[in-house]
């Protein structure tokens, strides 16, 4: 089911489209997995910061390139952001402890490719891909659900 089908101008427009995600987990009932799809350099960072900014807005985002995880504290439930690049199998996954987060909070994964195989069975995919040679800055974000729901 697709959630959100935009175009992003601006680091400051991705980064409202992924507080506008979080608003929507956290207010209705949708899954506590995200999964980042996009190209080095297309924003997923930005979209996380967003989405950090509505539901842990104290949090200090930055790419968890060399940490693998970050936790951002949210009023209501955490945030944990992985960077999955350096992931090549299921015991790299065990070895950071990453199932034992996926009850304690929101998780939300770049590089998602690397670990296809461990994901949940519903969750919510955003896929980022630069749309314009012409305009550096402008993004599609397709957000959409997926799994049984």
């Amino acid at each position: 089911m697709n959630l959100i089908d935009m175009i992003s101008l601006s680091a400051a427009d991705t980064e409202k489209t992924g507080a506008e995600l979080a608003k929507m987990i956290l207010e209705d009932d949708l899954p506590h997995f995200v999964a980042l799809y996009g190209d080095l350099g297309v924003g997923k960072t930005a979209f996380i910061r967003g989405f950090s900014s509505y539901a842990a807005p104290n949090a200090n985002v930055k790419s968890p390139t060399f940490t693998l995880v970050n936790e951002y504290k949210g009023a209501k439930i955490p945030v944990f952001h992985f960077d999955m690049y350096r992931i090549e199998d299921e015991d790299s996954l065990y070895s950071i402890g990453f199932y034992d987060y996926l009850d304690r909070g929101i998780c939300v994964t770049e590089w998602t490719e690397n670990i296809e195989f461990a994901l949940p069975d519903e969750y919510i995919r955003v896929t980022i891909t630069k749309n314009d040679m012409e305009n550096t800055e402008s993004r599609k974000i397709f957000i959409e659900l997926v799994g049984d729901n």
